[in-house]
């Protein structure tokens, strides 16, 4: 299985939006690309102007997908996954997502997974993010807020990543706010310590995701697996 694993930070931090970017700019270049989100809370709040998480990835995959086939579990209340599905009486088994992610990948060249939250949510009370991207085993792409407090939450998920075992390729920063000195500082800041590429996706709109897409170092993501 070839691609990557796109996890945040923390909740809202443009994951979501960065993971569709990457799969748009891959489609573009002529790569057959799936996507896979393991699980989507919170469909009955109102959707913003990408739509629900696991809409958005299979409008911008181009092997066939549904929204279900991006997503196996999906729960209505925004809540941690672990929270939803004990709250619907629902037992989500970890194996059976694995299988999920890679019977989507069969059907792709690449696989864009996008996860829940920050890497340490629990998707089951013994099952967190961070073990879906080891079971995964794809190089991860970390997305994060530019603004005051990315540094802390940055270095947090570089941290837990490699001590972990997973191999962090990039950090994206989104929405960039171009001539925002402490962005650029944060920025900075966060590639010398962190000892990582950062990038930066700009605000966007659901037309310009395939071209802020292949602005991002796709390739030496891909090859770093």
């Amino acid at each position: 299985m070839r691609g990557v694993f796109v996890a945040g930070t923390d909740t809202g931090v443009g994951k979501s939006v960065l993971a569709a970017a990457i799969c748009a700019g891959l489609v573009a270049r002529g790569d057959r690309v799936a996507a896979f989100k393991p699980v989507v809370t919170g469909i009955d709040d109102e959707p913003d102007e990408f739509g629900r998480d696991h809409e958005l990835l299979a409008s911008v995959a181009n092997v066939g997908q549904t929204p279900e086939d991006v997503s196996p579990r999906r729960f209505g209340p925004p809540l941690s996954p672990h929270y939803a599905a004990e709250l619907a009486g629902v037992t989500i088994e970890p194996p059976e997502l694995v299988a999920h992610a890679r019977s989507q990948a069969e059907r792709a060249d690449l696989l864009v997974a996008e996860g829940v939250g920050g890497l340490l949510v629990p998707i089951t009370p013994g099952y967190l993010i961070r073990d879906l991207a080891l079971d995964l085993d794809l190089p991860l792409v970390v997305a994060a807020r530019p603004g005051l407090g990315t540094i802390n939450h940055s270095l947090l998920t570089l941290e837990a990543a490699r001590t972990a075992g997973l191999k962090p390729v990039g950090v994206v920063m989104t929405p960039w706010p171009e001539g925002d000195e402490m962005a650029r500082s944060n920025r900075e800041t966060v590639e010398r310590i962190g000892d990582v590429r950062v990038s930066v996706l700009p605000h966007v709109t659901r037309d310009e995701l395939a071209s802020a897409g292949g602005e991002l170092p796709l390739d030496d993501w891909l090859s770093a697996a």
